[in-house]
């Protein structure tokens, strides 16, 4: 018997096999603090390394300039993402709100940014983290490995914890981040008793001709350093991904979001003043691990291995937090059959983790791929990084688009929580998010990283258009979309069902998106 179809805006939808939703359930583990330590654990290590670069770029003036407003952009992000997230909670976040909002395209282009985002994420901090651990290990043991072989080690070690089950991975993501803020609280203590901070040492660049020491460089370069501020913040707009993991993702995604904003934001004033003020901006600038250069300035080389240690549970921590958003983002894709649906199986422990290993192939595939090509310039990690920013950019851009449409596309869709700062939030986000995306483009050190970046998206869509269109399924988020907001609360309603049902049916079914592609 041939099963029901549906074409709707351009895509073709069949009926799910008996137990298809069954073999791809989630478990709800995590409450407000389990969240917010998810959120904080993803963005962590920015606060050790990655954010300093724009230094160079800007000088110190132009990063605090550019910190401010990525603190803008962040808070009409998470306000807008909140709202939507609220109204559609299920793990697919950026892609399903796109998808509501300008269809399968739409969603599908949304969800792929965020892939290459949290894919390459993971990938930068995988990278650095085997810089760090090698040194421990040469200072502390003696011996030393080729840094594929960290890599294998790295991936194995955080796909085998985020496949051991969500309320591990939340409760980790707790103990990590609470470590962390910790390291972070006892740098500043000691950078502020130790006598080794100078303001003048913030300002020691030396400005070219006509230039102050506010900004040595001039105001353009604040637009290059944009994406190494976004460090501080990269990955907190994850929280969404969450969602069919929440016991309560109404209220408690909106909550933590707020607390790890607010936590976020000191720690990274904390680290952007004290750091600089201790080692100095320009050498801040070019510093591989400016974290633990600055402990080593105020206590000598002698602990340089212990110091190292502390800076390397900041990298996992975010290891562990990015890596669950890319599980999750490529599961909710691979659910509704964007990708291939044997990704979204998540076995006896209800994690997603055929998910988790084919992004740690991507991501190690690419940082062999990547390293081999810079030869002896070590240049892997700035590239990807670079990669993991401009997708970031390319979805948080979306995702505001995705607000404003779905404000007044769907006017009286259920909002239990609605962004403080509404339309114009949004607004101010996206063309913040747009700014980034011309320093991309102007800047021709990010070229690598946007060549690298139109090959995966030509790739894929043509993948998309001649297969995956034609074989999508009605996934919660493909549902909320279809049936114009009328079904999308797995936690409520259940997966498929009476809803589904009515929704497939022979070609030429008119649903409220159907109608509304016809006007």
């Amino acid at each position: 018997m041939a099963k029901d179809t549906l074409r709707v805006s351009g895509v073709k939808y069949t009926t799910a096999d008996s137990g298809y939703f069954e073999k791809r359930g989630l478990t709800r583990a995590a409450g407000v603090w389990g969240l917010w330590g998810l959120a904080v654990a993803a963005v962590i290590s920015g606060d050790f390394s990655g954010w300093n670069f724009g230094i160079e770029f800007a000088g110190f003036g132009g990063m605090l300039i550019a910190f401010v407003i990525l603190v803008a952009m962040y808070y009409g992000l998470i306000f807008s993402i909140g709202e939507m997230a609220s109204a559609m909670p299920h793990t697919g976040g950026a892609y399903s709100f796109s998808r509501a909002a300008m269809g399968p395209w739409g969603g599908f282009i949304t969800g792929l940014a965020e892939t290459i985002e949290y894919v390459a994420t993971t990938a930068v901090i995988v990278y650095f983290s085997a810089a760090y651990a090698d040194g421990i290990t040469s200072e502390l043991l003696g011996f030393s490995m080729a840094p594929w072989i960290w890599w294998v080690i790295l991936y194995l070690v955080f796909i085998g914890l985020n496949s051991a089950g969500a309320n591990i991975s939340f409760k980790f993501a707790i103990v990590v981040s609470i470590i962390s803020i910790g390291i972070l609280l006892v740098f500043s203590a000691m950078a502020l008793f130790s006598g080794q901070f100078a303001w003048d040492n913030l300002f020691d660049i030396a400005p070219d001709a006509g230039q102050t020491a506010f900004l040595p460089h001039g105001v353009l370069p604040i637009l290059f350093a944009l994406p190494f501020a976004m460090w501080f913040f990269l990955g907190i707009e994850e929280l969404p991904l969450a969602a069919e993991e929440s016991h309560d993702p109404v209220r408690d995604i909106p909550r933590a979001g707020l607390w790890a904003r607010g936590t976020l934001i000191v720690t990274g004033l904390l680290v952007l003043f004290l750091n600089t003020g201790v080692i100095g901006a320009e050498a801040t600038g070019t510093a591989g691990e400016p974290l633990l250069d600055g402990f080593r300035a105020i206590v000598g080389d002698q602990l340089a291995a212990l110091l190292a240690l502390f800076a390397l549970v900041g990298l996992l921590a975010s290891l562990q937090g990015i890596m669950f958003a890319y599980g999750r983002n490529m599961y909710s894709l691979s659910r509704a059959g964007y990708y291939p649906k044997f990704l979204s199986l998540t076995g006896a422990r209800r994690t997603p983790w055929l998910a988790l290993l084919a992004g740690g192939l991507i991501g190690f595939v690419a940082l062999v791929v990547v390293d081999a090509a810079g030869g002896a310039g070590g240049v892997a990690g700035a590239i990807v990084l670079n990669i993991a920013v401009w997708g970031a950019v390319l979805a948080y851009l979306l995702q505001m688009v995705a607000f404003v449409i779905l404000r007044r596309k769907y006017p009286n869709a259920k909002r239990p929580y609605v962004s403080p700062w509404g339309i114009p939030g949004a607004v101010v986000a996206a063309v913040i998010a747009a700014l980034i995306f011309l320093g991309f483009l102007l800047n021709p050190t990010f070229l690598p990283a946007i060549v690298a970046i139109i090959v995966v998206y030509a790739v894929m869509l043509l993948v998309f258009a001649l297969w995956g269109r034609h074989r999508l399924i009605l996934s919660p988020e493909e549902e909320y979309a279809v049936s114009g907001g009328l079904h999308g609360d797995p936690q409520a309603e259940g997966y498929g069902g009476e809803v589904e049902a009515e929704l497939l049916a022979a070609d030429g079914v008119d649903t409220p998106e159907a109608e509304s592609d016809k006007v």
